[in-house]
């Protein structure tokens, strides 16, 4: 099972063109569920719905209840919703919507979303989110982490397959809210709640970093390279499922001149089952 989580920059740059570049590198991905934030919404036009119907899934979304942040800083876009989705080869039986916890000044409608996929052999609860992106606001991002977890705990019985946590987190690894969800370097945010960085697999030689000056809208704000998007997954079900084959970056060079987003995206192939 190949899953994919990416940030798409939600309305800003050249954002028509990077539509196509981003239907580029997912159509070669051939994902089977897709964690998606900075998804817009405007005209009767979605962007989930759209990429969705370009790759034949199956879609679903979480529209921001405070869009007004993100429409002043962009002129085109000042009747587009922002929001988060799941993209899935099978279908979404069930989902929730949860809108994160923040102090005032940083409220601008942060949620996390649930989506239960029937894939043909059992159901998989999957999770996609965006944290509060403020440098400073590790306290509140360990207070969405909590929300979040709870939201997971809530829902992934029921299936062998362990819960799959997807999104841009605006976090190091190392940061305290990264290790809370983890469960494993620090007490868990939920008692009991382990889920592994998918990147704790991967080739430790190969790039991590899904935020980088090399990326030109990335660039303009001065930062340096780090890893804030992320796949977490629970520990293996009883004949394996949900293990980590494999993880790697995606989506993090031009398609035909034109970078897709600011953000690359995180490739995980998990096993179905063990035979």
């Amino acid at each position: 099972m190949r899953v994919v989580t990416w940030n798409l920059w939600w309305r800003f740059g050249p954002w028509r063109e990077r539509q196509k570049a981003i239907l580029a590198v997912l159509r070669e991905l051939r994902p089977d569920v897709v964690g998606l934030q900075e998804v817009w919404a405007a005209d009767a036009e979605n962007l989930a719905e759209w990429l969705a119907d370009e790759l034949g899934l199956h879609w679903t979304w979480a529209p921001s209840p405070s869009p007004e942040r993100w429409r002043s800083r962009t002129a085109d876009s000042d009747r587009a919703d922002f929001g988060v989705a799941v993209l899935s080869r099978w279908p979404v039986t069930e989902q929730e919507t949860l809108l994160l916890p923040a102090p005032p000044d940083l409220a601008d409608g942060r949620l996390a979303l649930y989506a239960r996929v029937a894939a043909p052999a059992f159901d998989v609860p999957f999770f996609t989110t965006h944290l509060t992106s403020a440098a400073h606001a590790s306290a509140v991002r360990r207070a969405q982490v909590t929300a979040l977890a709870e939201l997971v705990a809530r829902h992934r019985a029921g299936t062998p397959f362990p819960p799959v946590v997807t999104g841009d987190f605006n976090a190091w690894p190392d940061s305290d809210e990264v290790r809370l969800l983890g469960g494993t370097r620090t007490m868990p945010a939920v008692p009991g709640l382990v889920l592994r960085d998918a990147w704790d697999y991967a080739d430790p030689t190969a790039p991590a970093v899904t935020w980088t000056p090399e990326n030109p809208y990335a660039a303009r704000l001065l930062e340096p390279p780090a890893r804030i998007d992320y796949i977490h997954v629970g520990l293996p079900g009883p004949a394996g499922e949900g293990h980590v084959r494999a993880v790697r970056r995606a989506g993090h060079g031009p398609v035909d001149g034109v970078w897709p987003s600011d953000h690359a995206a995180v490739v995980a192939d998990l096993t179905e089952a063990i035979a």
